[in-house]
């Protein structure tokens, strides 16, 4: 049975279209504003939606507009029914995001035509399911990608790491052991220790990268902050890092694609950006939560230079898979800034 959500703030406009659709097989939702209905949209698995454009506090455009800048709303039908029939309206409800439209008043015969042949196509709930689908899928490979990354990080850590503890801890006492006559010996055996020093450093550099434990141990907001400190230290690059809101409790998912996206971004800005500061934030923002990172570099054209193997086609297809999206605003010579998003789970109460 097809959901069929009726926006408008007149009463009897309402009881007039749920006269005409009744019997007819669907399931009606009312709205009686704008902003009712927005919240009616996000709750409840819609198939059309029948909008009135001549609304207080927020009238249908504005609605429309609304709906549209959602992510799981963004390909629900919308009809606009309006007793506004110039040029100017007609052009802006297709700016909006309408799919059709009806003039007042409603012809019964028209606005079933029009409501069947949407709802027979039923495009926006395949569309839906298959979003999901693949949201779902998505999620189960990260999360399957990133339980593999534990494994390797704590075998890395705990027996490889272990090992070239020991050994190196057995090379300082043979060179303890040894007699000044040795000195040779000794600067070998030093060589030695370095190297195997080094070898430490970088398996342990490895694990930390592959899962940091600050994700788990400490949560995203600290673990971010402290990979901006970590990362200023190595490539002496200053990162003013803020982060706002309440940012515990989201999925792993969030945490490990948000994470992953700070790694990448600032990967990007070291080894490309020519920059002198970065700037790294972190908030929930009304449904999203948002990752900004900007740095003050050289810029570069956006769509020219995608393709440079810079990692932000691997960024995108990974916020993508989240449920999320990606903006790069950039310019020669004036900087770039990135800006993930996120979609707030539902029972989030930031």
């Amino acid at each position: 049975m097809s959901t069929i959500l009726i926006v408008d703030d007149e009463p009897s406009a309402r009881e007039t279209l749920t006269a005409m659709l009744d019997g007819q097989g669907y399931k009606l939702e009312l709205a009686a504003s704008g902003p009712e209905a927005i919240e009616i949209a996000r709750t409840t698995h819609l198939d059309l939606v029948l909008l009135d454009v001549m609304m207080p506090v927020m009238d249908g455009f504005d609605v429309c507009r609304r709906l549209r800048s959602t992510p799981k709303l963004a390909e629900l039908p919308i009809l606009i029914l309006t007793a506004l029939d110039n040029h100017a309206s007609l052009i802006t409800g297709i700016e909006s995001g309408a799919d059709d439209f009806l003039t007042k008043p409603i012809d019964r015969q028209e606005l079933l035509a029009r409501v069947r042949t949407i709802t027979r196509l039923n495009r926006y709930r395949t569309i839906m399911e298959q979003r999901e689908s693949l949201r779902e899928m998505a999620e189960r490979v990260i999360i399957a990608q990133e339980e593999e990354r534990k494994r390797i990080s704590r075998e890395l850590h705990d027996d490889v790491g272990q090992t070239l503890t020991t050994h190196l801890l057995g090379l300082r006492k043979l060179q303890e052991e040894l007699s000044s006559p040795g000195e040779v010996l000794f600067k070998l055996l030093q060589t030695f220790y370095d190297q195997t020093n080094d070898i430490y450093a970088t398996i342990h550099q490895l694990a930390q990268d592959m899962r940091p434990p600050a994700l788990d141990a400490l949560g995203l907001k600290l673990a971010m902050q402290t990979y901006c400190m970590e990362f200023t230290r190595r490539t002496h690059l200053p990162i003013t890092f803020e982060a706002e809101g309440k940012l515990s409790g989201l999925p792993d998912l969030y945490n490990i694609t948000l994470y992953r996206t700070l790694q990448e971004a600032l990967t990007n800005v070291a080894k490309h950006a020519e920059s002198t500061q970065a700037w790294v934030e972190i908030s929930p923002e009304e449904d999203f939560i948002t990752l900004t990172v900007q740095d003050d570099g050289i810029g570069f054209v956006y769509e020219k230079d995608l393709s440079k193997g810079i990692g932000l086609i691997g960024l995108r297809e990974r916020l993508t898979l989240a449920g999320g999206n990606l903006k790069i605003t950039s310019n020669p010579d004036k900087g770039t800034i990135l800006t993930a998003q996120l979609p707030l789970p539902k029972d989030d109460t930031t």
